[in-house]
């Protein structure tokens, strides 16, 4: 299968995503853009048809920043189809809230670092497990 990266159909829609990036994009990407975390990591990345947040392509790894609009039930449904064909094409998705971005910007970044590096290579066609580490808030995860 012959995979579209940043179609040239989707230029202009990612260029309009990254120029009105929400305030956690603009937190998540603060920490992940220049290579800190060891990585380069893209923004509003196209894959098919879907454009990422944020995406590694060395480590075949996105990451989603999920507003109100990803509450309903269709949305939900549509995020999990999104995530299945992305697990089919061996990226691995990893999804937080704003709120999430908000009150725990330290907790989001060292799950990120914690799936960039919870494998020394990456392999295609690989799907990573969900991460094993708490989460912040008590009965959840």
């Amino acid at each position: 299968m012959g995979l579209v990266f940043n179609h040239l159909d989707q230029k202009d829609r990612r260029r309009e995503l990254r120029q009105r990036q929400t305030l956690a994009e603009k937190l998540v990407w603060n920490s992940l853009r220049a290579g800190q975390l060891g990585v380069c990591f893209r923004r509003q990345f196209s894959v098919e048809r879907y454009i990422l947040d944020f995406y590694c392509p060395r480590r075949r790894f996105a990451v989603e920043i999920d507003g109100a609009s990803h509450l309903s039930l269709k949305a939900r449904k549509h995020d999990l189809e999104r995530t299945e064909f992305l697990n089919y094409l061996g990226i691995f998705v990893i999804r937080f809230t704003n709120i999430q971005v908000f009150e725990h910007l330290d907790w989001v970044i060292e799950q990120i670092k914690y799936e960039v590096y919870k494998y020394p290579d990456i392999y295609l066609g690989t799907v990573r497990e969900t991460s094993p580490m708490p989460s912040p808030w008590k009965g959840a995860g």
